[in-house]
């Protein structure tokens, strides 16, 4: 690197901007880093088609929720968890119990890994957890909506 005293030349590009009347204090900091433009051309040939597809892949766009009806029922499903359920499974785990968490392999080990069964442990209850059943209003609402049996 070569320390800047003049104005850049045209194959040069500033890493500090600054004007170019600053005192020779500051130009003494300012740096000139070479740069050719077939250079920065290959730079932006190579880099432009994998940066692109990054953020189109994490772009909102390209990943918008499967309905407003599913999202609205996960909204509905966190207010309830949020309401009901959140004093002994907090993050998911299980204050009361720790091997009854929410975790899936938690829920596989201890047979609960179906909607069916969930919907049973919900309603019914198991070992320490009390069953929701009728108490939980609006119909359904504990229990992923209205059975078929309904």
């Amino acid at each position: 690197m070569r320390l800047h005293s003049s104005s850049a030349s045209a194959r040069c590009c500033n890493l500090f901007c600054s004007s170019h009347k600053a005192n020779a204090r500051e130009s003494e900091w300012k740096f000139q880093v070479p740069v050719k433009h077939k250079d920065l051309e290959f730079l932006i040939k190579r880099f432009a088609p994998p940066l692109t597809a990054v953020l189109l892949a994490v772009s909102p766009i390209c990943n918008p929720p499967e309905s407003l009806g599913q999202t609205l029922d996960i909204q509905r499903g966190a207010t309830v968890f949020n309401r009901a359920c959140i004093g002994c499974h907090d993050t998911g785990g299980n204050i009361i119990q720790p091997g009854a968490t929410l975790f899936p392999s938690d829920l596989q080990r201890n047979g609960v890994d179906t909607e069916e069964e969930i919907y049973r442990v919900t309603y019914f209850g198991k070992g320490r957890m009390p069953g929701f059943g009728e108490k939980c209003t609006p119909r359904g609402q504990c229990t992923f909506g209205p059975r078929l049996q309904d």
